[in-house]
């Protein structure tokens, strides 16, 4: 039997060939060879990959996946590359991610807004066309001859609430309220026939623009025309007209007839509601001499006087036109006597911010029900218009007209706005050292400045507010050992004694004291060491041409302090609420101001950073 050559099975062969199929093999192949002896492919984690040092084209530089890109039938919009074949891509050379560089730029340059203050948003926003279409409306009216007021009325604006000024123009929001509650038809609005329903007016305006004469005016204008149209009155005047003549007769000299009181003696037409009896009597001040040009009766009560008194000139025989209160008070006079709300045509809600939050509203909402049925004119006046008021009166008044100036939550650009950290030398978080060596450098340089008379001194007046009620009193003492004339005022203060405070601040003449030796700096007047535990003796020179009041935000809203030109903010204050009505005190009716505020280690620095940037600007705060 013939036997082939090759000593390799065929199986091993076929394996073979198919192994090696598409290869170039030897021409004779081994005949003493197993399969297993054949050379295998090498694991990849044994081989190098010849494209080591290139990068993966699938990430990108920073290491991050690239997304596959997905073009369907709008791939091609909204790119920001136009993405040619062919045209080099055009890197950055700054380093990714500098954001300061992109806003230079032309299209990333984005106007930065309030971060801070949006964490903490207090204020309702108004928009500004609205205030553009206003301040358009307020360009026509430049004189109070061109409001249809009573001539009495009119000649009570120069002879007295604005007596001492040279030009006797109207405010902003004057010429906005006026004509608006006197009932003036503008080209734009149709003439009403006939006032079958009451009418809810919203004057907003920033501090110091005269709000309180924006309403008193026309108030005043409707009680004296009300007054000529009331048949009671009428035939009350004309019995004491015949009684009087009976008495001057020398020949018969008798009792009057009748007892009958005035038919407004307890019924008074128009309420005023204040928060605070300081408001209170300076309100009512002010409807005092206007009631020596316009004959008519107000009454002023609050807590600070007695019951008799308030018995008195609220049931006064002779009557009462107007009065000024507060909502504890009526409510209570109220309640025994319900008819007292029963001829009241028109109700003025002065800083309804506070009277309409929750601790006021309940009271005040409840004066309003009472005196619904005669009411004619329902106006809430307020400076700042929160979240919460705005919401309250969506709800309860929606059909309300607001009048809003122009530069509504905005401080006015006259007012500029210092900031003192208490964290630096010298004052290492001693905010009292701080603030009585503020005090000192404003005192020295009202000094150094000469005025006409070089023999006296111009006397300066600051405001410094704190946060605390307990605060009050112990800054006041420690500015007292630096050699300040400082005085606390909170609601632990008699009212007797807060109005003899007042009173100093809210006078507009400039009164001066006579000029003494530089008092120098505060460094000056200390000794250089008080051993730890002791009490810093007394200041060996004073500031004779300083009075400083040191209050809570008792003393921040709707009083006209005409005489103080600073403003102190010993805390920081919690809202933008707070900032506009603190610093509201100073730069009143077109006057210049400046406002400091002691910044230390736990206060919100961007929270004051944005605000002083807003008031730059001119920007209103939210």
């Amino acid at each position: 039997m013939l036997r082939s050559n090759n000593t390799v099975c065929l199986l091993c062969q076929y394996s073979q060939n198919v192994r090696f199929a598409g290869r170039k093999l030897p021409g004779v192949m081994q005949t003493q060879r197993h399969a297993s002896q054949a050379q295998s492919r090498l694991p990849k984690r044994m081989s190098l990959s010849p494209r080591v040092a290139q990068p993966n084209p699938r990430t990108s530089e920073s290491g991050k996946p690239v997304r596959r890109r997905q073009d369907g039938p709008f791939g091609g919009m909204n790119l920001k590359e136009a993405g040619i074949r062919g045209v080099p891509e055009v890197r950055r050379t700054s380093g990714a991610g500098s954001k300061s560089n992109d806003r230079e730029g032309g299209k990333t340059n984005r106007r930065e807004g309030y971060h801070a203050l949006k964490m903490q948003r207090a204020l309702s926003p108004v928009s500004y066309n609205s205030r553009t279409a206003v301040k358009e409306r307020l360009n026509q009216i430049d004189s109070f001859k061109k409001f249809q007021l009573l001539s009495s009325v009119q000649e009570s604006i120069e002879s007295q609430a604005l007596k001492g000024l040279e030009d006797v123009m109207p405010t902003a929001v004057q010429r906005l309220a006026i004509p608006a509650l006197l009932g003036e038809v503008s080209k734009h609005q149709r003439k009403k026939t006939v006032k079958t329903e009451r009418e809810d007016f919203l004057i907003a305006a920033e501090t110091g623009s005269g709000k309180t004469l924006s309403y008193l005016l026309p108030v005043i204008d409707a009680v004296k025309r009300a007054e000529q149209q009331d048949a009671d009155v009428e035939a009350y005047n004309k019995m004491k007209q015949e009684e009087e003549l009976k008495q001057n007769n020398l020949t018969l000299v008798s009792p009057p007839l009748t007892n009958m009181p005035h038919p407004t003696t307890g019924r008074p037409r128009a309420v005023i509601l204040l928060p605070t009896s300081e408001l209170v009597s300076q309100v009512g001040t002010l409807l005092k001499s206007l009631s020596h040009t316009v004959k008519f009766r107000s009454a002023l009560i609050s807590s600070s006087v007695s019951g008799k008194v308030i018995r008195n000139r609220l049931f006064s025989p002779g009557g009462v036109d107007i009065l000024v209160s507060t909502p504890h008070l009526l409510a209570s006079i109220a309640e025994s006597d319900p008819n007292i709300l029963s001829r009241v045509t028109h109700l003025v809600i002065d800083e309804a911010d506070s009277l309409l939050d929750r601790g006021f509203s309940p009271l005040t909402s409840e004066i309003i029900d009472k005196s619904n049925p005669s009411l004619q004119q329902l106006i809430l006046c307020s400076a700042t218009i929160p979240r919460s008021l705005d919401s309250f009166l969506h709800k309860r008044f929606p059909d309300i007209r607001r009048l809003t100036t122009p530069n509504l939550h905005a401080i006015p650009r006259r007012v500029q706005l210092g900031v003192v950290d208490v964290e630096r030398d010298p004052y290492r978080e001693n905010k009292n050292l701080a603030c009585a060596d503020t005090i000192w450098s404003i005192g020295k340089s009202a000094a150094d400045h000469e005025g006409p008379d070089k023999n006296a001194v111009d006397l300066k007046h600051v405001l410094v507010f704190v946060n605390e009620r307990e605060k009050t009193q112990e800054v006041a003492e420690y500015l007292v050992t630096k050699g300040v004339n400082a005085v606390a005022l909170s609601r632990d203060t008699p009212e007797h004694r807060a109005s003899e405070i007042l009173a100093d601040f809210t006078s507009s003449e400039k009164l001066t004291v006579p000029r003494g030796e530089n008092p120098g700096g505060l460094a000056d007047n200390q000794p250089n060491y008080v051993p730890f535990g002791q009490v810093a003796p007394p200041a060996k020179r004073n500031l004779p041409n300083m009075k400083v009041l040191v209050t809570t935000d008792l003393g921040s809203r709707g009083i006209d302090t005409l005489a103080v030109r600073h403003v102190i903010l010993y805390d920081v204050p919690h809202s933008t609420i707070d900032f506009i009505h603190r610093l509201g005190r100073t730069g009143r009716m077109g006057r210049r101001g400046r406002g400091i505020v002691l910044v230390g280690k736990n206060d919100r620095k961007d929270v004051v950073r944005e605000v002083k940037e807003g008031m730059f600007k001119g920007q209103a705060l939210i």
